[in-house]
């Protein structure tokens, strides 16, 4: 479990084809705490598995649902990704409830700078859109943020100076494909009422 705080910026150091998947290897500064073999971490708010560790450096095995779901695929040698250590108990849940399960991809469709700030509108799927609600929790290659409008093709979001300086989002282009992580709640509430409703009208509409 994650909170959508980006810690660090990491390098694409190697990507290695492993059969049907790949091997990512990303080099780290130091991070606030060891990292050990079979821990995870959020990569570009994906959770990976730590799968070999060198100095300074952390392999992860992408498998082919990652690969297809996630902005992972399209990474290359010197990207930059953004790093997330999980959450313990006892941590402060500084953003909101990430869990490094990416639902789907948007694109950035326009960036508008406004003084210190930059506003964000993406692009998505009807699916990924009918979950997301105006000032509703979102996270965006892993950084936990507020929605500001939602209409029926596109979003917004608003991005701090502090994200912009210590996230990729600050480096974002038109056309960039970012992840799409939905509010847990959201995605609970949904299944709630598609699950219950049709047994509530039955119940009721006689």
């Amino acid at each position: 479990m994650f909170t959508g705080i980006i810690q660090y910026l990491g390098t694409v150091s190697a990507i290695h084809d492993v059969g049907a998947g790949k091997r990512l290897v990303i080099s780290h500064e130091a991070l606030a705490r060891p990292v050990g073999l079979g821990e995870s971490l959020a990569v570009n708010g994906v959770c990976l598995t730590v799968v070999h560790l060198e100095e300074g450096r952390c392999h992860f095995d992408l498998g082919p649902e990652t690969l297809s779901r996630t902005n992972l695929a399209r990474l290359q040698v010197g990207d930059m990704v953004n790093l997330e250590l999980p959450l313990r108990l006892g941590d402060t849940l500084g953003g909101h409830w990430v869990q490094g399960h990416v639902d789907g991809l948007a694109t950035v469709l326009s960036r508008q700078h406004q003084e210190q700030f930059d506003l964000l509108w993406l692009g998505c799927s009807q699916e990924l859109l009918a979950y997301m609600v105006p000032k509703g929790s979102i996270a965006l290659d892993g950084v936990s943020l507020t929605l500001v409008e939602v209409h029926s093709d596109r979003f917004s979001v608003m991005l701090i100076p502090y994200t912009l300086a210590h996230t990729t989002l600050g480096v974002r282009r038109v056309g960039d494909l970012v992840n799409v992580e939905l509010d847990i709640l959201s995605k609970y509430v949904r299944r709630a009422v598609e699950t219950l409703l049709p047994h509530f009208l039955a119940r009721y509409s006689t």
